[in-house]
């Protein structure tokens, strides 16, 4: 089977690829545009992604959307993340937390799959905290501001313990359970 990862980003192809490659399943780097919808739910992002893909005719494939949600700023920047590492990065969120005492945030990742036109969803979290200063010079975005056992940020352990713990690892093992259940693989 072929599944297409429709993605502006490669690096997510060959996570994906890693993730898939025992269950014979071969994965696709296709560039297909489409409209998000602008929500601050990640499901709705995906769902309404997908209807749009389906639209353009595609079939097989994945996509997923992924936010930092930080408990002490209402879930900001949740599904504006990309944005908001944009335009005020690490830096910025590190302003905003100066001396709020809540430091809990999580990482999710929503994934959609379409196999044959049957529909998959599903969420991983990954919970921790935001740290009080930039640490480690591995992973992306807001990995260096974000720890998930207190102790070490994402940008500080290596990329194999970051995907046995992280909210895409997570997604990623939920979705195979639930095409492993569905009879799909």
């Amino acid at each position: 089977m072929k599944l297409k990862v429709i993605t502006s980003n490669p690096g997510k192809v060959a996570e994906y690829q890693r993730e898939f490659s025992d269950l014979g399943i071969e994965m696709e780097h296709v560039r297909l545009p489409y409209d998000e919808v602008q929500t601050s739910d990640l499901e709705e992002v995906v769902s309404k992604g997908m209807d749009a893909i389906v639209a353009q005719g595609a079939r097989d494939f994945i996509i997923d959307d992924s936010g930092l949600f930080v408990d002490a700023l209402k879930g900001f920047p949740g599904v504006w993340s990309a944005y908001a590492q944009k335009t005020i990065g690490n830096p910025g969120i590190l302003r905003l937390m100066q001396g709020v005492p809540d430091r809990g945030a999580e990482f999710r990742c929503c994934i959609g799959c379409d196999i044959s036109g049957r529909r998959i969803i599903v969420t991983g979290v990954c919970r921790g905290v935001i740290t009080d200063s930039e640490r480690g010079d591995g992973g992306f975005g807001f990995d260096p501001i974000f720890s998930h056992d207190g102790e070490r940020t994402f940008a500080e352990i290596h990329m194999d313990e970051k995907n046995s713990i992280s909210h895409r690892g997570n997604a990623v093992r939920l979705l195979i359970e639930a095409m492993k259940a569905q009879g799909l693989v």
